[in-house]
C-alpha cells in the first residue's frame, strides 16, 4: 500500500470499529442493532436525553442490562455485578420530560416588578452568597449554586424554596449567619442568547434576592415540596442519609437590572403583587 493511502485505510478500520456507536456532540452510548431500529430512532438534541434515562431508553436496554452486545464486533461484557447494575438503574430511572421551560417572552423593561417576578419563576437556579465559616476564607462572601423554585410552573408566589442538606458548606454558613442573596440571571434561558446579548449587558437582565434563609414551617411543607419536586423530578429520589430539608428566603430586597442607566429596587409590596405570566 502507498503511503498516500495509509490515511484513508486508517480511517476506514476506525469507521469499522466504530460502527455501534451513535455520536452527539462529544457523548456516546451504545446502540445495538439487535434491540433498536436506529433509523427510526428519534437522537436529536431534545430526546436524547431522555434516551439515557427512560427506563426503556437505548442506553438502559444495552448497557445496563444482562450483558452488553457490541453489533460487528461480536464481544460481550457482563456487568460488573447485579448490584452494580441495580444501582445503574435507579439512577437512570426517573423521567426528564415532564418539565417543560416555558415559551413566553419577558416583561416590558419599564415593568421592573413583573420582570423582577418573571425572572424569579422561570429561573430554575441562581448562585447564593453567604458569609463563610470555612476557616480559609471565614467572614468572607462565599458562593453557591442551587437548584430553587417559587411554586410549580403554573403557580408562582414569588417566594424562593430551595432543598438543602446540612452536609453542605452554605447551610453550614447559614447556620452562623442566615442572611443571604440570591442572583439570577436573565442569560439562563434562550432571551439573551436570541438577542445576542453578553451576559453582563444590562439589557441582559439580572436580579438579586437577598433576605433571611429559614427552615420552611410544618404547615408550609407540602407546598415546598410541590414547588420544588415538580420543577425539580430527580430530588425526590437523593439519598435520604444526607437528611435534606425545606428552606426558603424571607425577602428584605430586591435589586434588578433590566435596561442600561441603573438599577431599580422594586419595594416588596409591589415585588408580591406583580405577575410573571
Amino acid at each position: 500500500m502507498g503511503p498516500r493511502y495509509f490515511p484513508l485505510a486508517l480511517c476506514a478500520s476506525l469507521l469499522c470499529l466504530c460502527q455501534s456507536y451513535t455520536l452527539r456532540s462529544t457523548v456516546s452510548w451504545v446502540v445495538s442493532s439487535n434491540d433498536v431500529d436506529v433509523a427510526d430512532t428519534d437522537l436529536s438534541e431534545e430526546a436524547a436525553p431522555a434516551l439515557l434515562v427512560e427506563g426503556a431508553g437505548l442506553w438502559k436496554a444495552n448497557v445496563l442490562g444482562d450483558r452488553l452486545e457490541t453489533p460487528g464486533l461480536g464481544k460481550q461484557v457482563e456487568p460488573e455485578s447485579p448490584e452494580a447494575a441495580e444501582l445503574s438503574s435507579r439512577l437512570f430511572s426517573y423521567p426528564v420530560g415532564k418539565v417543560k421551560k416555558s415559551s413566553s417572552t419577558p416583561p416590558p423593561h419599564q415593568e421592573t416588578a413583573r420582570t423582577a417576578r418573571y425572572i424569579a419563576h422561570y429561573s430554575d437556579w441562581g448562585h447564593l452568597a453567604t458569609i463563610s465559616t470555612q476557616d480559609k476564607i471565614r467572614g468572607i462572601p462565599f458562593g453557591n449554586i442551587f437548584s430553587v423554585s417559587d411554586g410549580p410552573l403554573e403557580n408562582s408566589t414569588g417566594v424562593i424554596y430551595f432543598y438543602v442538606t446540612p452536609m453542605d458548606n452554605t447551610v453550614t454558613d447559614l447556620k452562623s449567619n442566615p442572611y443571604a442573596s440570591l442572583t439570577f440571571s436573565e442569560a439562563e434561558g434562550d432571551f439573551c442568547r436570541q438577542m445576542v446579548y453578553d451576559p453582563e449587558d444590562p439589557r441582559c437582565a439580572r436580579l438579586t434576592l437577598t433576605g433571611k434563609m429559614v427552615e420552611v414551617a410544618p404547615e408550609e411543607l407540602a407546598f415546598a415540596k410541590e414547588a420544588m419536586f415538580s420543577r425539580h423530578p430527580v430530588m425526590a429520589k437523593w439519598p435520604v442519609g444526607h437528611k435534606w430539608f425545606f428552606m426558603k428566603m424571607d425577602l428584605i430586597q430586591v435589586w434588578l437590572q433590566d435596561w442600561i442607566g441603573g438599577v431599580s429596587i422594586i419595594p416588596l409590596e409591589d415585588y408580591f403583587k406583580a405577575s410573571p405570566f
